[in-house]
């Protein structure tokens, strides 16, 4: 293999199927991959066990680089059977304790560099300024730029200090949208002024404190990009990131399948221009395995040899990423620490109407099934782990028929009170319809917020969690007293 072939190769990270590696995947390691993406959804990770095999097989071969989507909250791979022991962004940033920002991703590198993942794709540092965002949500530390810079900051410095190297997503920053990158191209309509004072002061602050990577996301810049993908878009990568904000690490790419970035010229194409753009490492995507890492690899070939993308930048893109490797090769030891998890899980719950929220005896639980997104994916949620499941009634809103579905609920309740559980019901008004019509019915329901707590009805006693983790739905059922805390 030539090393014009190797270089190519040196800036992808696919994903592969199942709990052991295929043979072309350490072949591929063996010519010069740069690393591997781990997904829930491939099967990578079955247990922390099988994990921790993979991962010394892949490094059997060569120092990739092995990174997983580990933010702990609601979206999580180490915990997607359980759900997360730590609460996500959002919950961290409602206690505004720097601190323990900065130990609960301690923990969290702790627990990924026990199962030899060496880039995590976190923290999320958007600052969630649209209320619908359908993407990032609890995903954020919150809507004010500079405490999302405090916390970004500290999560930084908390997963390196554990030795593995951090990512600070989505730039130019994902906040302010009301699309899902996974399957159009989002707009985020501000002047170079509004991102200097909004979305960048996270960055800032995380490229301050030294973060190893930074992820370019599938967004449509106006002011920046001109209507191309920032992934994309050299004003955006070299432009704003490298020369105005000085980062001089590891860029990655969103994964490239999304429609925002590869819908119309495919995925071959748009890694040629992330590269040609300055990224340096290529996210694939879970489902891009051996094909497309043959046909990337032949098209930044081409690329080169056609004079598209100049080999300097290539060289350089690899040169970074093998700085990468050498960074994450070195030994960090750290402790991990899951009872600071439900430390905050319990500072973070907002509660009102407090009168008679405690001592609810047996209670029906009204679960309101709630639409997740591709980020988070099928991982469990809500107060099941801590109520019989008896005492438990999943409901489809949007499905239902109000009047019906509140009949046979309070049928099935009879005397009991009700706990109505919601998620992000500012997004979905069947939830709202349907739980606005329970606590009608019955004044005395409790109604459990486990998103952002934007929406509520009148009257009624309520929680919310900031996030729906297992640590935020074991912090609800002790405050219900449901369990002893």
């Amino acid at each position: 293999m030539s090393e014009l072939e190797r270089l190519a190769r040196a800036t992808l990270l696919p994903g592969f199927e199942g709990s052991t590696a295929p043979d072309w995947v350490l072949s591929e390691l063996d010519a010069g991959l740069g690393g591997v993406t781990l997904f829930a959804i491939n099967g990578n990770v079955p247990d922390t066990e099988s994990l921790s095999a993979l991962t010394e097989q892949l490094r059997s071969v060569s120092v990739p680089v092995i990174t997983i989507d580990e933010e702990g909250g609601d979206v999580t791979r180490l915990a997607h059977l359980t759900g997360s022991p730590y609460p996500g962004n959002a919950a961290l940033g409602a206690v505004d304790d720097v601190e323990l920002t900065a130990n609960v991703y301690r923990s969290m590198g702790a627990e990924l560099a026990q199962v030899g993942v060496t880039l995590n794709f976190a923290p999320t540092v958007d600052v969630n300024t649209a209320d619908d965002n359908p993407i990032i949500g609890t995903r954020s530390f919150g809507a004010d730029p500079e405490l999302v810079g405090r916390h970004a900051a500290a999560a930084v410095t908390g997963l390196q200090s554990s030795g593995i190297a951090a990512c600070a997503k989505h730039f130019p920053g994902h906040g302010a949208t009301v699309a899902d990158s996974h399957l159009e191209l989002p707009t985020v309509d501000a002047d170079l002024d509004l991102l200097d004072r909004r979305e960048l002061v996270p960055f800032k602050a995380a490229i301050a404190v030294g973060t190893k990577a930074v992820m370019i996301a599938h967004l449509n810049v106006p002011a920046v990009t001109g209507g191309e993908p920032a992934t994309l878009s050299r004003a955006a990568i070299t432009g704003l990131l490298r020369d105005k904000l000085g980062y001089d690490g590891v860029i990655v790419t969103d994964a490239l399948d999304m429609r925002g970035a590869s819908g119309v010229i495919g995925i071959p194409e748009a890694a040629v221009r992330a590269l040609i753009a300055g990224a340096d490492l290529l996210c694939l995507g879970p489902r891009e395995h051996a094909e497309s890492v043959a046909a990337t690899a032949a098209a930044i070939v081409r690329a080169v040899e056609d004079g598209r993308l100049p080999m300097e930048r290539l060289a350089q893109a690899a040169a970074r990423v093998a700085d990468m490797q050498s960074w994450v090769a070195e030994p960090s030891v750290s402790t991990v620490d899951w009872s600071t998890g439900l430390a905050v899980a319990r500072r973070a719950l907002l509660v009102a109407g407090v009168d008679g929220v405690q001592g609810l005896g047996t209670p029906l639980v009204v679960e309101l099934e709630a639409p997740g997104n591709i980020a988070v994916g099928p991982v469990p949620w809500g107060l099941g782990p801590w109520v019989p499941d008896d005492d438990v009634l999943r409901v489809d809103a949007g499905a239902a028929k109000v009047a019906d579905t509140v009949a046979e609920i309070l049928a099935k309740a009879g005397e009991r009170p009700l706990v109505v559980v919601v998620r992000d019901a500012h997004r979905h008004p069947e939830q709202r319809e349907l739980a606005a019509a329970l606590a009608a019915a019955r004044p005395d329901t409790t109604v459990v917020e486990m998103g952002l707590p934007i929406w509520r009805p009148d009257n009624v006693r309520y929680i919310a969690s900031y996030g729906a983790t297992r640590a935020n739905g074991r912090a609800v059922a002790e405050r219900l007293g449901l369990i002893a805390g």
